[in-house]
């Protein structure tokens, strides 16, 4: 189930990750949100597609109140003639900059100017995020903590290639403390599967433990759209215990 996610299956615990490219065809863009988590807080949650939008959802309010709302309920993925995607409330500021420009780095450089990585002291988790606006243009971004407390801002154009991907993550996958930062430019994965659900599968298969390790799956969701424009998408999500299609 975990072919060509290698480097996703070998992380022990990813954090968050997005993945963006096109199915084998070429037919469909591909999004992909994808949540481990490892506080009660953090595994306290869904996802749930709400008008074009996958928000992040409590499934136990206590345990969510004891970490820090704020930068656990947003929302990951909005579809909107084009796509945004992040790990934090930065998407919606990148969905009102979509229409400002056609080159999507740009638009990540210029919405996320006044955003850092996340006050969760001694990680500090970096904040990723991804736009689409066509068939052809896509981009990534990794904002993280410099040496020196300062951020570090990286922007990736993203080729959308049939059968091919591009993935960014949180942290490196190593399961320590505090957790080491996404280091490097995003990783190559490759999309065989050609339809939402079947992705979605897919990743959550890719992100299981291995054996005698402690399973951190949250949540990942699958976008397919043919049609940017039209607003036109499919989205599968599974959350541990449910599947949800649309």
């Amino acid at each position: 189930m975990s072919k060509g996610l290698e480097s996703l299956s070998a992380m022990e615990y990813p954090g968050r990750v997005i993945i963006i490219g096109k199915d084998r065809k070429g037919e469909n863009i591909v999004v992909i949100y994808a949540i481990t988590g490892r506080s009660p807080s953090s595994q306290a949650r869904k996802l749930q597609i709400e008008s074009g939008v996958v928000w992040t959802k409590p499934t136990d309010e206590a345990k969510l109140k004891s970490g820090n709302i704020d930068l656990l309920i947003y929302p990951a993925i909005s579809v909107h003639r084009g796509i945004a995607v992040s790990n934090g409330k930065q998407t919606e500021d990148i969905v009102e900059h979509l229409s400002q420009s056609h080159n999507p780095a740009e638009i990540l450089r210029s919405s996320l100017q006044h955003w850092d990585f996340e006050p969760d002291a001694p990680n500090f988790t970096p904040r990723i995020s991804g736009c689409i606006l066509s068939q052809k243009k896509a981009a990534l971004s990794i904002i993280k903590r410099a040496p020196d407390g300062g951020s570090i801002r990286d922007f990736f154009d993203i080729p959308l290639v049939p059968g091919k991907g591009k993935m960014i993550a949180t942290y490196t996958g190593e399961d320590k403390d505090p957790l080491p930062t996404f280091v490097g430019e995003p990783l190559d994965v490759e999309l065989e599967a050609m339809s939402a659900d079947e992705m979605t599968e897919t990743i959550f298969q890719a992100l299981a433990p291995k054996e005698q390790k402690k399973d951190y799956r949250v949540a990942v969701a699958s976008i397919f759209s043919r049609n940017l424009v039209e607003n036109e998408f499919k989205v599968h999500i599974i959350n541990r215990h449910e599947r949800m299609s649309i």
